[in-house]
This record gives C-alpha cells, sequence and structure tokens, in this order.
C-alpha cells in the first residue's frame, strides 16, 4: 500500500496530515503528488470533486515555500467564497508544523478592507476569487512578482461562470516563467484553451474516465407530474430516514421557497443560495456541517465548494441546463471513497435528458418508483427501531432517574413497552400516509405545468394578513422571519401563511385561530432594543395594535419600504437561518391549487 512518506512529503507535513486522520493518499494525490514536487512543469489534472484534489497540489505547494520571503509565492484561484475559504482552511490545516505560513482568503461579501490589511501584513499564499482578487490588482494592492506557482481549481466551474476574462486578467499580471497547474472534474473545450494557452507541454493525469462520475454514487430518477414533485420530494425524504442531503434546484427563488416549504411542513431544511450575506451563508454552512440540518436547499453556483463528509444524498429538484453541471451536483456525496446516492425527480419530456447526462458520466440511471404509504411507513418504523438500538446510554446522567422510570412503566410488560415506544413515531406516519396516492407519472405522460405547494397565497378565510414592523434592513430574509415568528409565539411553521418582506417592515398570514396567541406574545417583545409591534386589519382600515405604549404608525401601502439592495455575484454566499424541528410541523403533500390535501399528519 502506498503511504504519504512513500510520495516524499517533508515530515512537518506528515505530522500535520496525520492529525488530520489521513492514512493513505487517494489516487489523484498518490499520482499528483510525486510530480508537482518536481516543482518545474505545469499539470493538468483530471478528477471528479471529492477525490482530494486540494491535498494533491496543496501538499507539493506547501513544500516548496521559501518562508524566509514574506511575499506571495502561491496563487490558487478557485470559483467561489465556499471553496475558497475551504482550501484557505485545508492548507491552514496541513501546514501546522511547517512554520509561521501566511495564507489569506479573499473573496466577494467579506471586508475588501480588512483582507488588504491582511495582504499587507505579508503572505505566502493567496486563495481567492476571480472577482474580489482583480478588485484587489486595480487597487494596486499586491505584488506578483514572485509568485513561482498559479494554480486553477475547478477550472471548468470557473469558466462556465463566466471568469474567462478575468482569468485572463489575473495571470498577466503574474511572471512569464512560473508554473501553472490545473486541476477540473471535466475537460470541456474552454478548459483545453486555457492549458494551450497558459501551459507548455503540460503533465496530464486523468483519474477515472474524463467527464465520467463518480464510480461510488448510485443515480435514479423518478418521474412524477410537475405539479406533485414537491410532494415526491417529501417522500422520498421520507422513505431515507437517516438521508444528510442536498437538494438543487435551478433558481435561486426557488431554493428558498422549496426550503421555507419544508420547514414549514417540519423538516429541518435551510437554503444557501446567492441573494445571501456571507454571515448568513457562514451560519447555515455551520449547522449543515454540524449535520444541525438534514437537507440543504442550494443552487449550482452557492454549492461550489461545499466539502463536507457523509452527504448521502444528492436530490435534483431540477435538472441542470448544462448536463456537465450534473457531475459538479453527484460529487458533493460518494467523497472519500464513500459511497452516495444522486436522485433526479423530473417530468416525463425529461427523460431525453437523463439519457444525455448516462452518455456524459458514463454509467446508467436506475428508474425508480416513488414510495407509497405503507413502504414509508414501515421504512420509518424500523429507522426508529434501529436508532433505539443503537443509542449510546450515559449511565451515569441516566442512574438518578432509573427509580422513577421504572415506577412509571411497572405495569406494562416488555411487549407493550416496545410497542409503545415504536407508535411514538409510526403512528404520526401511519395517519399522514393513510391513502397517500400514487405519484408515479407513466413515462411519455405529461401532467399539469406547475408546482401548487410554494409561493401561493394562503388568505383563503382561514389566514389573517398581518403588519410587522421588522423587515429586511434588520437582516432577515424570509427564511429568518419565519423562524423569528415561530421561535417569539411558540406556533409551528405550518400555522404562518405566505410572508411578505420589505424593507423596514414586513407582512404575514397567520391562521385566524392563532390571534390570540400573536396577540399576547408581541406585546412586551422587543428586537435590538426597540419594541416590536404588529397590526391586525379587521372590519375596513381599523386596525389593532400590539406591542410598545405609543407605536409608530404603520405604512398604508404593501408595497412600500426601501427596497433591498442586490448585486448578483457568481461567486454566490450568504446562509438563511431558517432552521426547524423534524419532530414536529404539518407534513402535507399538495395536489394542486392549493386545495386541502387529503390527509394530513397531526402532532
Amino acid at each position: 500500500m502506498t503511504t504519504f512518506e512513500s510520495l516524499g512529503l517533508q515530515e512537518p507535513l506528515l505530522k500535520g496530515i496525520t492529525d488530520l486522520g489521513f492514512v493513505s493518499p487517494t489516487p489523484i494525490q498518490e499520482q499528483a503528488i510525486p510530480v508537482l514536487l518536481g516543482g518545474d512543469r505545469d499539470f493538468v489534472g483530471l478528477a471528479q470533486t471529492g477525490t482530494g484534489k486540494t491535498a494533491a497540489f496543496g501538499l507539493p505547494l506547501l513544500q516548496q515555500l521559501d518562508l524566509k520571503l514574506n511575499k506571495p509565492q502561491g496563487l490558487i484561484l478557485c470559483p467561489t467564497r465556499e471553496l475558497c475559504l475551504q482550501i484557505t482552511n485545508d492548507l491552514k490545516n496541513f501546514s501546522k508544523y511547517l512554520g509561521d505560513v501566511s495564507i489569506v482568503a479573499v473573496y466577494g461579501g467579506s471586508s475588501i478592507v480588512q483582507q488588504l490589511r491582511d495582504l499587507k501584513r505579508g503572505v505566502h499564499i493567496v486563495v481567492a476569487t476571480p472577482g474580489r482578487l482583480l478588485d484587489i490588482i486595480d487597487r494596486g494592492a499586491i505584488n506578483f512578482d514572485n509568485v513561482r506557482y498559479a494554480i486553477l481549481d475547478e477550472a471548468d466551474e470557473m469558466l462556465n461562470m463566466g471568469f474567462q476574462e478575468d482569468i485572463n486578467s489575473i495571470l498577466s499580471n503574474t511572471p512569464e516563467g512560473k508554473t501553472t497547474w490545473l486541476f477540473s472534474a471535466t475537460m470541456p473545450q474552454e478548459v483545453r484553451r486555457i492549458a494551450k494557452k497558459y501551459m507548455e507541454d503540460p503533465f496530464e493525469l486523468t483519474v477515472g474516465n474524463k467527464n465520467s462520475g463518480n464510480v461510488n454514487i448510485e443515480h435514479e430518477y423518478y418521474i412524477v407530474r410537475p405539479r406533485e414533485k414537491y410532494a415526491a420530494l417529501k417522500r422520498i425524504v421520507d422513505f431515507n430516514p437517516e438521508i444528510f442531503g442536498i437538494i438543487f434546484t435551478r433558481t435561486k427563488i426557488e431554493s428558498q421557497e422549496i426550503a421555507e416549504s419544508l420547514i414549514k411542513d417540519g423538516y429541518n431544511a435551510d437554503a444557501l443560495h446567492g441573494d445571501l450575506t456571507q454571515q448568513q451563508r457562514d451560519k447555515v454552512m455551520k449547522r449543515f456541517r454540524e449535520r444541525a440540518l438534514q437537507v440543504l436547499v442550494a443552487t449550482d453556483v452557492a454549492a461550489r465548494g461545499i466539502d463536507v463528509d457523509s452527504v448521502t444524498h444528492v436530490i435534483n429538484y431540477d435538472l441542470p441546463d448544462d448536463v456537465e453541471n450534473y457531475t459538479h451536483r453527484s460529487g458533493r456525496t460518494g467523497r472519500a471513497g464513500k459511497s452516495g446516492i444522486s436522485i433526479a425527480i423530473i417530468s416525463a419530456r425529461d427523460t431525453g435528458k437523463i439519457r444525455q447526462i448516462e452518455r456524459v458520466i458514463g454509467k446508467k440511471f436506475v428508474k425508480a418508483e416513488v414510495p407509497d404509504g405503507f413502504a414509508v411507513c414501515e421504512k420509518q418504523l424500523f429507522g426508529l427501531v434501529h436508532k433505539v438500538h443503537n443509542v449510546v446510554v450515559n449511565e451515569e446522567q441516566i442512574e438518578p432517574y432509573m427509580e422513577r422510570i421504572n415506577e412509571e412503566f411497572a405495569s406494562m410488560s416488555k411487549e407493550e413497552l416496545i410497542k409503545r415506544f415504536a407508535s411514538l413515531e409510526f403512528n404520526q406516519f401511519l395517519e399522514y400516509y393513510q391513502d397517500a396516492p400514487d405519484l408515479n407519472a407513466k413515462d411519455g405522460v405529461r401532467g399539469a405545468i406547475g408546482d401548487d405547494s410554494r409561493g401561493a397565497s394562503r388568505s383563503n378565510g382561514k389566514f389573517t394578513r398581518l403588519f410587522i414592523n421588522l423587515g429586511s434592513v434588520d437582516d432577515f430574509n424570509r427564511g429568518d422571519m419565519l423562524r423569528y415568528l415561530c421561535d417569539s409565539t411558540g406556533l409551528r411553521g405550518n400555522k404562518i401563511g405566505r410572508i411578505d418582506l420589505k424593507g423596514v417592515y414586513s407582512f404575514f398570514e397567520v391562521e385566524n385561530e392563532e390571534l390570540p396567541k400573536v396577540t399576547e406574545a408581541f406585546k412586551k417583545l422587543e428586537y435590538n432594543g426597540r419594541s416590536v409591534r404588529i397590526e391586525m386589519s379587521q372590519d375596513g382600515d381599523k386596525r389593532v395594535r400590539t406591542g410598545g405604549d405609543r407605536p409608530e404608525r404603520g405604512p398604508r401601502r404593501e408595497d412600500g419600504g426601501a427596497p433591498r439592495k442586490r448585486s448578483w455575484s457568481p461567486e454566490g454566499g450568504g446562509g438563511s437561518r431558517s432552521g426547524g424541528s423534524r419532530s414536529g410541523g404539518d407534513r402535507r403533500e399538495s395536489f394542486g391549487g392549493g386545495s386541502k390535501p387529503p390527509y394530513k399528519k397531526k402532532y
């Protein structure tokens, strides 16, 4: 078996990667590191996402630094801030025992002033997204005269995101005699042209087949009617009790709406897309890495660089427009030799696209059936049994309560006790999935267009619209507002309807029967030192006001408020804070036009 020692790495680096738990190199590391340690030849490495490319180029780069020269010697370009931060963190961990290595991350969505200060103090390696690095170059705040190594990571994705001109501008500021290393999951013609333009006789290494998918990933697709995609998504999640996954959508709006719908329905979900701030993004990614989230709903751009271990499933709610992007999506699972499942929820007209993807990744999809209600209930029941069987008992902490626990269960037999524990979870799913319809559509049968479960107003007589004096200027997005309302009132997400976020205020809907509870909750509530108030419209223009002794007058028009300024950035960013407990909420499958579902799960 090949070891890291046999690759020629220095002892301080070996000690650092041992602390990280690395035992043996992956194929890309085993083949790339000896070549890159030579330091004088351009290099092209093709390997799937999750195969360890960061260590493949990061360890040789660190070993060849001149630590006495406190100037940029290595430049790493990557497509998103998430990947930028991930690479920076990995390099710092690798170089833990190497000495005083300075590594600075340069990316959009964070203070450029602080990044300029970090660069001014001296730096050995700059890890950057193209847009922010160009800003710094234009300010004359960085000198690349001593750069010996330029590394393009996820080169195909940078080109897909429109960074071709930025890359040209940045590399033109680096010395001609530098060595260039290019790493990519796929090798489209655009990447090939970059290699020809900036490299001289590069060493080419391909691990696996070009553009192929990870062999550890199984690929499945489900054919459903478009209006039932969301219902199918929930059923697939329920059928996999231990799921820890990423749901991919095509647009930022859709990712936010699906995440909010899942939260309302009792799932532990959150959204990740480019309209969110870096602070929000960091919070949601922290929760996801700590597995405080069960599923993350993300766009392609926002999810680039997510390097989270043990992701079990990737679910394509929408197939990507660019077929090759499917490789990047599915690469979020099956990392570091582990297995994973990539699922596509499609309509009948998308079967041709599945065939296209099969040709690109070199693997066949398995056509699967959306499970029926009985199968979901059975899976959940034995998932609970498995969880109870494997729970770790803290003998010391539970011991003081055992006498009372035994007294409570003294009248029950072993069989009755087991039945009751199992029924705690099983009864919910049994009631919810009673008479559940078949969601599978047949090949060639097209359903009605549109998804009825997201974005529709629930002002149908059962809900009342309320004003609240908090909005986007208070750093809320819709997911944040939903969580704030739930936390403040004690309501579950399904009791709250549509949320319209404005600048300095917002509107939200609440079930009529919950109005007294909401009114009481906001009587003495404060946010950041000021009274929070709500106003309810009743009997025409008459408003019932709650919160504060003398509240200021609320807006008369719903279209007012300071609009949120947004600047689109291909580098993604942000993160929602709208969590949710999977143990509560109303999981409803929607069947068109906001109509009442034929069954409803009660908690």
